[in-house]
């Protein structure tokens, strides 16, 4: 079995992991995404607008292997706060629908104590399945 890396272009190099990894069966399996931009600079605070560029995050290395939105099948959200996902369902329904439109892969939401980069709110893990 191959598998190759997927890092899309002009995106800083990752530190000490992979955004992506395509193997010869179509499955893509993309990284915890967070809400920093190709450089790993945080341009928002916010839940809404971290989880907006996390999505663009998984979308853009999707479309670096070759896939689209509805190759996506599964995620995985870790939050930090459940009270800031609830008081802001539906400024993130809006958000989500304007980047993944009706695509609704199977979820799965996590309240975790912390994530590694200070910054971040959310960390969005991902699985695809792409097939010609």
């Amino acid at each position: 079995m191959t598998n190759i890396i997927i890092q899309p272009k002009n995106w800083k190099a990752a530190k000490g992991y992979a955004n992506g990894i395509l193997n010869n069966n179509g499955y893509l399996f993309i990284g915890g995404q967070i809400g920093w931009n190709s450089q790993q600079i945080f341009e928002t605070q916010t839940f809404v607008g971290q989880m907006e560029q996390t999505l663009i995050n998984i979308i853009t290395i999707l479309e670096e292997a070759g896939g689209k939105i509805n190759n996506l099948v599964r995620f995985t959200w870790y939050i930090k706060d459940k009270q800031e996902y609830i008081n802001n369902q539906k400024e993130i329904g809006i958000a989500y629908q304007k980047i993944m439109g009706q695509h609704f892969p199977a979820m799965a939401m996590v309240v975790v104590k912390d994530l590694i980069e200070e910054e971040a709110v959310l960390e969005i893990e991902a699985t695809a399945v792409i097939n010609d």
